[in-house]
Parts: structure tokens; sequence; C-alpha cells
């Protein structure tokens, strides 16, 4: 997984253990507080997605995936921090590199819908609300964002 340091590195899952804290950082974030099942927190992309994580020493503290909608648009999917390294930029970390991934790959654009106590952090990172998105699980508000790549 990643070095045992003291730094925070920015890291690809690449063994299945490593998937493992991986999605169970995801669950714990995204979906335990709503009582989602376990496995909820996949979808169909998981495969052909781009997975990126923070890692302090063996520890998992932020997660975030991209995928293709089309060769020109990504969309970022999943993002969390653990509870405790919030506020600290470390979210920022995984999203510029998930975007700089996604450049990488030929994306000229980026969307996402950001949960309404999340459209914050998006804004700082560049993002503009387009669209109202979708309610997720009946109660939590999203809203569509973009950011555009080329700058």
């Amino acid at each position: 997984m990643c070095p045992r340091t003291q730094k925070i590195r920015i890291c690809q899952p690449k063994k299945p253990e490593d998937f493992d804290k991986y999605y169970d950082l995801r669950w714990k974030i995204l979906r335990k507080p709503w009582n989602q099942p376990k496995g909820s927190q996949r979808d169909e992309y998981e495969e052909e997605a781009i997975h990126v994580m923070a890692c302090l020493n063996d520890e998992v503290i932020a997660v975030g995936r991209a995928h293709f909608n089309s060769s020109d648009e990504a969309q970022v999917r999943y993002m969390a921090v653990d509870s405790s390294f919030q506020g600290r930029g470390i979210g920022s970390l995984v999203l510029r590199e998930l975007e700089r991934r996604a450049k990488e790959n030929g994306s000229q654009y980026i969307i996402l819908n950001g949960r309404e106590n999340a459209v914050g952090f998006y804004q700082k990172n560049g993002y503009k609300i387009i669209d109202k998105g979708p309610t997720l699980f009946g109660r939590i508000t999203q809203w569509k964002m973009r950011k555009d790549l080329a700058e």
C-alpha cells in the first residue's frame, strides 16, 4: 500500500487489502450514517475507474474516484475523508490527483454531484454549481457541479 512514513501519501489502491480499506472508508463516511448496507458504496464503474486514496502510514484517511462518461467528460464520485482528518486539505489533494489523471486521460471537464454540506469544498476547488442534482437516500440534497480542466 502506501509507504510507511509520517507524511500523507496520495496513491492508488493496488492489492486486495488496499481496496478493502479503501471501500471500508467509503462505506463508513458516505453510507453507514444513512443506514445503507455494505456494498452500497460500489457501483458498475469500479473496474474502469481511477481510484485514489490518501494514506498516513497504513491507515487510509481519504478516498475518491473518477470514471469517464465520454472522451471529454470525467465524473468524480465517492469523495470521503475520515472525520478526524477533515478540514486539513487532504480532500483537496485527492481531488487534484483525480483531476490530474482525468486530464491526462483526455478529459476536458469534470462533473460531480456534491452533497449540500460539501458544496463549499468543491467551490474552493474551482467547481461551479450548474444545476440541482438528485436527492440521495430521499433526504440529502445534491448539486450538479462542473470544472473545466483546460485552465
